[in-house]
């Protein structure tokens, strides 16, 4: 069976995601089943090299994952013609001048959200590769979890009906690493503004796609944030101003008749977990509600909905979760990062469909940027058709 071999610069993966979900889940998982199979005479082979600017935490990654290729120089990553894909994991702030650099290299570009700090930049991105005839694509990896695929089969086969509402509840105890039993789990740039922080900035671009694709169009929002631990300690355990937002409250206004879906989305690292997952969405109709988490789905229909009456005077006789059956898992499901660079390697290589592109990207650094203006200015505000 022929086997493409494709190299693929991976920018910035010595992070926790980029180790993580995108080298160690996806490109080695994909090179450990033996490559993408495509058909019965193509087999489509990823060829990683690493790239950033720590040699010493790249050669261990390397070393610890049987690779040989990395690189602190990476135009000379970019100069060499093995290598076809520019994927960047890099921090937020440094997206613009990585990207830019990999079209010049004439590089398909592949890369994390938020694509840029701001919609200028963003959509600066997006006009680049379109004009230089570039293949390019955005990670949209909630869209893959099994839990918002089985929200948007719900919704295709009607069991809601007429649908009313969306609530999603987002977030976990981020600890500030005051404790050295307790250290960070998320890295120190993540609550400085200067470098790109912020759970508007992060999360918003989530939502977007979200929404966009699973229900309908976002066409405003109003939002608050607040930064509620203005002191964090980084990765030397030295204490910082820790700037950036940390907790959002939004509603977003979908696209629709009669004014459209309302959806409302609560984020925050400063909160503890009692709900069935770190992201729930509940989603309610006129003939069903559903509550998603990652990876499950919980329903109602209008048949075993029960009929509290309000008695605060005695205990709750009714158990509420025992009317919601679970969705069973109808397939395997894969990786959500996994499938999505598989999706882009069939695009790259077979020239197949894929409409997450850069300018997808753009609207999700449109709606934190929307967000920011109404947090800050305390209004609603109007998402525009890009």
């Amino acid at each position: 069976m022929p086997t493409r071999n494709i190299g693929i610069i991976m920018n910035g993966v010595t992070g926790r995601m980029g180790t993580n979900q995108h080298l160690i889940r996806s490109i080695l998982a994909i090179i450990k089943q033996g490559g993408l199979k495509v058909s019965d005479d193509l087999t489509i082979l990823p060829d990683p090299i690493l790239t950033g600017r720590n040699e010493s935490k790249l050669a261990a990654l390397a070393r610890a994952h049987g690779l040989t290729r990395y690189t602190t120089n990476l135009q000379n990553a970019l100069d060499d013609p093995r290598n076809e894909i520019f994927f960047d994991a890099s921090t937020t702030p440094h997206r613009l001048h990585f990207v830019e650099m990999a079209v010049k290299a004439n590089k398909a570009i592949y890369c994390e959200k938020p694509t840029a700090t701001n919609l200028k930049d963003a959509l600066h991105l997006h006009h680049l590769c379109q004009k230089a005839g570039l293949k390019n694509g955005v990670v949209q990896d909630k869209l893959f979890l099994p839990g918002i695929r089985k929200i948007k089969q719900l919704i295709d086969t009607g069991f809601f009906g007429r649908l009313l509402s969306i609530r999603g509840n987002f977030g976990y105890w981020v600890f500030p690493g005051s404790h050295p039993d307790q250290p960070p789990q998320r890295p120190s740039w993540n609550y400085r503004s200067a470098d790109g922080g912020g759970i508007i900035i992060d999360m918003f671009c989530h939502w977007r796609y979200v929404l966009d694709n699973t229900f309908a169009p976002v066409r405003g929002v109003f939002a608050l944030a607040n930064t509620d631990l203005p002191q964090r300690f980084d990765e030397s355990n030295k204490p910082y101003k820790s700037d950036a937002d940390d907790s959002a409250y939004a509603i977003f206004q979908l696209q629709g008749e009669q004014g459209g879906l309302i959806a409302q989305f609560n984020s925050s690292w400063c909160t503890r977990v009692r709900r069935d997952d770190l992201l729930t969405i509940q989603v309610d109709g006129t003939k069903g509600s559903a509550v998603a988490t990652l990876r499950d789905c919980y329903i109602q229909s209008e048949a075993t909905t029960p009929k509290p009456i309000w008695n605060p005077d005695i205990p709750q006789p009714i158990d509420f979760f025992n009317s919601w059956s679970k969705m069973p898992d109808a397939t395997t499901y894969d990786n959500a990062f996994k499938i999505q660079w598989e999706l882009f390697l069939r695009h790259v290589v077979l020239d197949e469909p894929f409409k997450w592109t850069l300018k997808e990207g753009a609207k999700g650094v449109q709606l934190a940027e929307c967000g920011l203006k109404s947090w800050h200015n305390r209004q609603w505000v109007e998402v525009p058709e890009l």
